[in-house]
């Protein structure tokens, strides 16, 4: 009960809770009504959030070419003096194509975090956007957004790198098992020669079952959520956000699920629609490599190949992460408002049933 009362306190000095005035409605309604109505504080914190991210993304990008300068160079003098002599070559042979494997797995892994971090600061935001449209309704800006969001930033950092990792495992699985289906190791499953028809069992075992193993990842995000907005306005341990998470949607599986799986398709809808309009841009920026590298195919076509993609990501935060966390925090706020509303009810219930009508006091 101490605790109880000591977590109360510090969420009233952080300006989250209270006695909610108002409550916003359905979940996408309510949520675009609560970006709506504070578009200054949480659109301007996702741009600043959306600026920062370019920045440190560009620059991670621009790092991983500088290491690996060299070794393109060493691969195009590999190329041209293989074409000089009239010798046939394999692209990125002469041991040009590990140190390229190792600097992209650094990239990526860097990429990763940031994404991390990004994902984790727009949902403790906007879900303390959404509790302050719940109990007070007064104005409120960007730096003060800030300042409530950075105090509980570790734990929302750890709630979505383990739903993460519950995520990753989940499609790992998927993956591992087409593997090992696909290069003969799983014993009475054999793969499908070429030009002949599929067995059974190999499109069982192969196709199948990891496509409803990597089902389950979509699923089990869906569960898990409202885990962020659990542990920044309630103050949960990162362990008991994610329990509390799937204990909340418990009730609401298909509901969670449904709103999840329509915020993902619209933000795969917008990465693959601004891949598709940053292909020209592609162009542009291959000409700037090849002056920059003295005509260096080699740099030029990893640069074409993962621009349109890069951008599309980077458009990710402005464009389509607002609705999904937006989203996302009034789901958790209906929920929450529902059980205590039982709780509630059981209480006055119990009452009662305790003190019948006639009794004696």
């Amino acid at each position: 009960m101490a605790h109880e009362g000591t977590q109360s306190t510090d969420r009233m000095a952080d300006g989250i809770g209270g006695n909610p005035v108002e409550q916003p409605g359905g979940s996408i309604g309510g949520a675009l009504g609560v970006v709506r109505r504070y578009r200054g504080a949480l659109y301007g914190f996702t741009l600043w959030v959306s600026a920062l991210t370019a920045v440190l993304g560009c620059a991670i990008l621009a790092a991983g070419f500088a290491a690996t300068w060299d070794t393109f160079e060493g691969v195009r003098d590999y190329a041209d003096r293989n074409i000089a002599n009239e010798d046939s070559y394999v692209a990125y042979a002469d041991g040009g194509l590990p140190p390229l494997v190792r600097v992209g797995f650094v990239v990526s892994l860097l990429l990763l975090v940031l994404a991390l971090l990004v994902v984790t600061v727009l949902h403790t935001a906007y879900a303390i956007g959404d509790s302050h449209a719940t109990s007070d309704g007064g104005p409120l800006t960007t730096r003060e957004l800030w300042r409530r969001a950075r105090r509980r930033l570790p734990a929302a950092l750890a709630v979505n790198a383990l739903t993460g990792l519950a995520v990753g495992a989940v499609v790992m699985a998927g993956l591992v098992l087409f593997s090992l289906v696909d290069g003969n190791k799983v014993p009475g499953v054999e793969t499908t020669p070429l030009g002949e028809t599929a067995s059974w069992q190999y499109t069982l075992v192969g196709w199948v079952l990891p496509i409803a193993i990597w089902c389950l990842g979509p699923l089990l995000y869906s569960r898990l959520s409202l885990a962020t907005a659990e542990t920044v306005l309630e103050r949960r341990s990162p362990f008991v956000a994610l329990y509390r998470s799937w204990v909340l949607t418990r009730r609401a599986r298909w509901r969670t699920l449904g709103l999840g799986t329509l915020v993902t398709a619209v933000a795969v809808l917008v990465f693959w629609l601004a891949r598709y309009a940053a292909a020209p841009l592609a162009h542009v920026a291959g000409l700037g490599m090849l002056w920059l590298s003295d005509d260096n195919v080699w740099i030029t076509g990893v640069l074409v190949m993962i621009l349109p993609t890069a951008v599309a990501l980077l458009l990710l935060p402005p464009v389509a992460m607002p609705l999904v966390c937006a989203v996302f925090a009034r789901l958790h706020g209906d929920l929450r408002a529902r059980e205590e509303a039982g709780s509630d009810a059981g209480a006055v219930g119990s009452s009662a049933l305790s003190h019948p009508t006639g009794g004696a006091c």
